[in-house]
């Protein structure tokens, strides 16, 4: 598997290749996995070693392969399903809740685009659960290039945007990624919503564990968007649960 996985470096390199490089790490898979689980290495490493594990296609075949579940697919699928009824929810949120989320849901509002009115449910969400949007999404203006990259390598796991100046979120942005351990791990994403279920996917691929600041929001994304584990709900997260179950 070893020899394998060296083949796989050379592979990745090619361009067009895309068969291979799954077949390989289809054939790869129980190699890497106890490498992730027995012996926790750390991302740089590990991203030198299995390149191709940090390209989209390839998340999404790692997360069928250990869930049996399609990841962007199903996460996108449900977020639309329950948008409306979660936009009905986070509006009747009042106090500093509401007030926090009122230019959010006025883009909502005023844009057709659908990544963008993804981005505004899922900002709505996690200030709705008492969790700051900022602590998973982090917005950079372009011209601070330098700055933006210095901060990315201090973060532990965020969905970065980068926008032009002056721009905001009715503007498609210049650069959406993923960090990991302070490691720009993807870039080049169509949506934060996308973002967002590729970084569950590697959650899960890496066997890392969710950031405490984000814990109902990452319940949300695993228990409500993929209905995984269900059954284990917190009471937070299950009330949002009844209250989605209500318009159904």
């Amino acid at each position: 598997m070893e020899k394998e996985r060296i083949e796989l470096l050379t592979a990745i390199k090619r361009r067009n290749n895309d068969r291979v490089i799954a077949d390989k790490m289809a054939r790869t898979f129980a190699y890497r996995r106890q490498e992730v689980e027995n012996e926790e290495p750390g991302i740089e490493d590990f991203k030198d070693r299995w390149p191709a594990l940090f390209q989209q296609k390839e998340i999404n075949a790692e997360f069928q392969r250990l869930m049996a579940l399609p990841l962007e697919q199903t996460f996108l699928a449900q977020l639309d399903r329950h948008s409306s009824q979660l936009i009905k929810v986070i509006q009747a949120k009042g106090g500093a809740t509401r007030a926090k989320m009122a230019a959010i849901m006025r883009t909502y509002d005023e844009v057709e685009d659908i990544g963008i009115r993804r981005e505004c449910v899922l900002k709505g969400l996690i200030t709705f659960l008492g969790e700051d949007a900022k602590d998973l999404i982090k917005e950079y203006c372009g011209s601070s290039g330098d700055d933006a990259q210095m901060e990315l390598k201090q973060l532990t796991m965020a969905v970065f945007v980068i926008r032009k100046e002056g721009e905001g979120l009715k503007e498609p942005p210049e650069d959406i990624g993923i960090v990991i351990e302070g490691v720009e791990v993807l870039h080049d994403l169509t949506s934060v919503a996308s973002a967002c279920a590729l970084l569950l996917g590697l959650i899960y691929s890496l066997n890392l564990a969710y950031p405490k600041a984000l814990r109902f929001t990452f319940e949300v994304f695993q228990k409500i968007f993929m209905q995984l584990e269900q059954h284990k709900m917190s009471p937070k997260v299950q009330n949002l649960f009844g209250k989605l179950q209500t318009s159904q």
